[in-house]
């Protein structure tokens, strides 16, 4: 992610090479020389002179947008990357910004960053990443819950909140469901009183037995209901691996007899298990 024009990143160090002491500026103080700067910006038809004053507004303020930005940390984005997409909003909040209004810039600024964060963690985030509709739901279950743990002094039932926010409980526990998707569990993390053992090998597989136990359970009344003879063609051939002259001098027939014999019984098990 990148600023916008307005700032790049290079201009920082000049605007900020203009603010002695920006990082030991008191509140107080900050509040008040950002009212000045807007104003003067609000002054001047000077486009140079306004990106220049526009420019000191946001080295000003960095921290304040580095504060939000350290509210999101450990969520899975890189700590650079919230930096970025919280300078990013200073920088829309400082263009967006009309003095005329007679509000405090901080009342502006810090909605403004905050709504840049999320929408980063919306857009980049996710390491699996569900349907728009789940993301959104997931943001108003979570502050619905936040309410209801405050009338309910406990933490809400997924029908308490799909009735508070007037869904279906599915939907709720859909989005409940996909809450690790930021930053889902890694397959290499130690598990067991030892942590000798990784989640990845305690996840189960398809089993090839468990076909051939199905197939043995189909097949055994099948295979019980054969004559004796057929019963040991498909013994020798299946479970010996012996060939068809083989089959055909234990049980005296030709060779060929014995390939029809197979296809006949083969024919008859799979019209009896069909």
């Amino acid at each position: 992610m990148t600023a916008t024009p307005e700032l790049q990143d290079q201009d920082l160090p000049n605007a900020a090479a203009e603010i002695p002491s920006v990082e030991t500026v008191p509140e107080a103080d900050r509040s008040e020389i950002t009212a000045r700067l807007l104003e003067q910006i609000g002054n001047t038809d000077d486009e140079l002179e306004q990106k220049r004053l526009r420019d000191e507004v946001v080295v000003l303020n960095m921290g304040v947008a580095r504060a939000i930005a350290a509210r999101y940390r450990d969520r899975g984005i890189g700590k650079d990357d919230l930096m970025q997409a919280a300078y990013v909003g200073l920088v829309k909040a400082v263009q967006g910004f009309d003095p005329s209004f007679e509000r405090d810039f901080l009342s502006y600024a810090v909605p403004t960053v905050t709504g840049e964060v999320k929408r980063y963690f919306r857009d980049y985030g996710w390491t699996v990443r569900p349907p728009r509709r789940v993301q959104e739901l997931q943001a108003q279950i979570s502050r619905a819950s936040s309410e209801l743990s405050q009338t309910l002094h406990r933490s809400p039932k997924p029908s308490e909140v799909a009735e508070f926010l007037s869904v279906d409980v599915d939907s709720v526990i859909e989005a409940l469901a996909a809450d690790g998707c930021f930053t889902p569990a890694s397959l290499d993390v130690p598990v067991g009183e030892d942590g000798s053992t990784s989640l990845g090998e305690l996840l189960g597989e398809d089993d090839a037995d468990l076909g051939r136990a199905e197939a043995r359970i189909l097949l055994a009344p099948a295979v019980r209901r054969l004559a004796p003879r057929d019963r040991r063609i498909l013994e020798l051939r299946f479970f010996h691996g012996w060939t068809q002259e083989q089959i055909a001098g234990d049980i005296g027939v030709t060779q060929m007899q014995v390939s029809r014999l197979l296809a006949r019984i083969l024919s008859d098990l799979r019209a009896e298990l069909s």
